[in-house]
């Protein structure tokens, strides 16, 4: 393939994320513009556009697709309609980046990415945390050996944006396909695969604490989909890993999220915390060294964002440093590979589904069955 000189971009689903996500980083590359956004309302897709300075704007994807307007997609829609944009994206040879959970179920994701590695088009899932300064310092110090032989991990994500028990979306399984299992929790599963390596098997808990109002047309007639997760992992190295992935456990910070990390290996201890406000630390001992102590993020890691506050360091990471989405463009202009891919993606929904059925079945799951 070709590299482009310059990537002309479109997007399905104006809203907040784009706004807030996508819109800066692409404005900020010199090789990017967005020339088209699609929305099922037109009136709010044209008024987005108006807003944004974005020249055109369609009710229907599959015109965007067609109109020879766009290189690439970004796909910023509910989990249900993964599937389909993707693949007709890719039928006509445009480059995608879909957000995660990739898809509905693991067949659905399966074929996503064959299709893009058959195409060999530029496809990538936003498994955001991996590109923040912390977690890449930790990755760094994982597969120096920091620790020696990874034992476990243990990750918590800590959030509320689910506590109120009103309808969303993403608690209705025919909508989402999964609940906060997918959602939050495939973010930490994707960095428990990118930390330590394959899967062999879960265990897993789902909860359903809250509960929650009929759809916006009144119809009560939908199964709940979870709000929290309780995971065990067995790692193909042997080591052993706990993820709680919860929305809706307060946590009294401004933003009412926090992040905790913690892994042991034959030869040392890291930890991580991030209260999404003022702290995005480091600590780690290794066996002999004494105590634990911070271990300071460096220069070049940071690359000169802003660590004052977390979402300032989000801010800059994703908006002037070529991650996640600005990467896929340099990706797109160069011909490089795009990690997270859509098998990473897809690997990860094969562990939402091991989760579900261990869930369901009340027992331990081998990946090798999904």
């Amino acid at each position: 393939m070709s590299p482009a000189e310059h990537v002309r971009v479109g997007i399905v689903g104006p809203g907040f994320w784009a706004d807030t996500m996508y819109l800066p980083a692409f404005a900020n590359h010199p090789n990017a513009t967005v020339v088209a956004i699609c929305g099922r309302d037109e009136a709010r897709t044209q008024a987005f556009a108006a807003e944004h300075g974005i020249p055109h704007y369609f009710a229907d994807y599959e015109a965007m697709y067609a109109s020879g307007l766009i290189d690439a997609v970004v796909i910023v829609t509910g989990n249900k309609t993964h599937y389909d944009m993707t693949m007709k994206a890719l039928d006509v040879g445009l480059h995608v980046l879909c957000e995660k959970p990739l898809a509905m179920n693991v067949a659905e994701a399966n074929a996503m990415a064959q299709k893009a590695e058959a195409t060999g088009l530029k496809c990538l899932v936003p498994f955001t945390y991996r590109f923040m300064p912390a977690e890449r310092y930790l990755k760094q110090l994982i597969d120096s050996g920091y620790i020696g032989k990874p034992y476990n991990l243990n990750m918590r994500y800590y959030t509320g944006y689910a506590r109120q028990g009103d309808y969303m979306w993403r608690f209705d399984l025919e909508e989402a396909g999964a609940g906060a299992v997918g959602d939050i929790g495939s973010h930490f599963m994707y960095l428990s695969y990118w930390y330590y390596g394959e899967i062999e098997s879960v265990m897993c808990q789902l909860s359903h604490h809250i509960e929650r109002d009929p759809r916006p047309d009144g119809n009560n007639d939908y199964v709940r989909a979870d709000d929290g997760a309780m995971i065990l992992l067995q790692f193909k190295n042997g080591a052993q890993g706990v993820i709680v992935a919860s929305a809706v456990l307060y946590e009294d910070t401004p933003f009412g999220q926090t992040h905790h990390k913690e892994f042991h290996g034959s030869e040392g201890t890291l930890y991580t915390f991030n209260d999404w406000d003022t702290i995005q630390e480091v600590k780690g001992a290794r066996v002999g060294e004494g105590m634990i102590k911070p271990l300071p993020i460096p220069d070049e890691i940071w690359g000169g964002v802003r660590c004052d506050t977390v979402h300032n360091t989000y801010r800059d990471v994703f908006r002037e440093q070529d991650y996640m989405a600005r990467g896929w463009i340099n990706d797109i202009l160069h011909d490089t590979p795009s990690s997270p891919s859509f098998a990473d993606a897809a690997y990860i929904q094969r562990v939402i589904a091991a989760c579900q059925l261990s869930a369901k079945e009340d027992r331990r799951v081998m990946l090798d069955e999904i």
